[in-house]
């Protein structure tokens, strides 16, 4: 991940050490994020089988609860006088979840895949919430918070379909 070179010129009231650190983990998730959006859509696209539009509307729904929060991680980034890295080259580029095979097929495949890769974005959201707070940053830390919240309920949707 590129690292902070250039802080912009802003009023927040955190010190440059805390900002560049927040900026740093905060275009980390906005990899994270933006590729978890494009993986949950490539699900919606590539699912088939007899539970089709069921799954497919759920993905769509699942994806539209991600997006948001690519435009909210990125503005933070700026407010805090970073530069938002944000294009999908670079998403693909430093984005820490394994990729979504190409192979997929079945509705049980592809919410095993997205429950992986849900988990995942949750639980280091967890962490940037831990890091955040320690490191004076309530806002940053809310938006973990809020982050957190909304994909923990997007998985619990999609664990319901793999439990009996």
């Amino acid at each position: 991940m590129e690292k902070t070179k250039l802080l912009h010129s802003t009023s927040v009231h955190l010190d440059e050490a805390t900002r560049v650190q927040m900026i740093d983990l905060l275009n980390q998730h906005l990899a994270d994020m933006f590729d978890l959006y494009s993986q949950t859509k490539q699900a919606h696209w590539n699912v088939k089988g007899m539970n089709f539009i069921q799954l497919h509307e759920l993905f769509d729904e699942l994806a539209a609860t991600v997006l948001p929060f690519v435009d909210e991680i990125a503005e933070r980034v700026t407010a805090l006088g970073g530069v938002a890295l944000g294009t999908a080259r670079l998403a693909a580029a430093n984005t820490r979840l394994t990729n979504m095979p190409t192979d997929l097929v079945t509705g049980q495949d592809f919410v095993t895949a997205l429950v992986d890769r849900f988990a995942f974005v949750a639980n280091n959201c967890r962490e940037a919430f831990d890091d955040a707070s320690n490191a004076g940053d309530e806002a940053t830390a809310d938006l973990f918070i809020e982050m957190t919240r909304t994909l923990d309920k997007n998985l619990y949707f999609l664990e319901s379909h793999l439990q009996a």
